[in-house]
């Protein structure tokens, strides 16, 4: 879950850059590379859409840092030793030794008697 969120932080980073870039300043930023934009966002042009826009993904934005840091605030508290199956590492009740296994005497193959 947290990679999921950490990849659209990323995504809403870029996103937010760029929308940022393309609204009107007293320098015309990137909206001067966009063309005219009036036919396409309406009269007024982008400047409405462009701020719009820039505020709901900044609100993405904020909303996903919180979570992000909440889980990973979780994942802190959480500790290694919690993952571990004690059942594997301590038996539950202690085996009882093998039965000593007398030697096996080699058998020694008789030789008939010759006549």
């Amino acid at each position: 879950m947290a990679s999921t969120l950490l990849i659209v932080q990323f995504v809403l980073a870029i996103i937010l850059t760029i929308t940022v870039l393309l609204q009107k300043s007293s320098s015309i930023g990137l909206g001067a590379y966009s063309g005219s934009n009036d036919s396409m966002f309406g009269a007024k042009g982008p400047g409405s859409f462009l701020t719009k826009a820039t505020m709901f993904l900044g609100l993405l934005f904020v909303v996903n840092t919180i979570s992000l840091g909440y889980l990973y605030n979780q994942q802190k508290l959480g500790s290694a030793i919690d993952s571990v199956k004690t059942e594997s590492l301590i038996p539950t009740k202690p085996t009882a030794p093998a039965a000593p296994v007398a030697p096996v005497t080699p058998v020694t193959p008789t030789v008939p008697a010759s006549k």
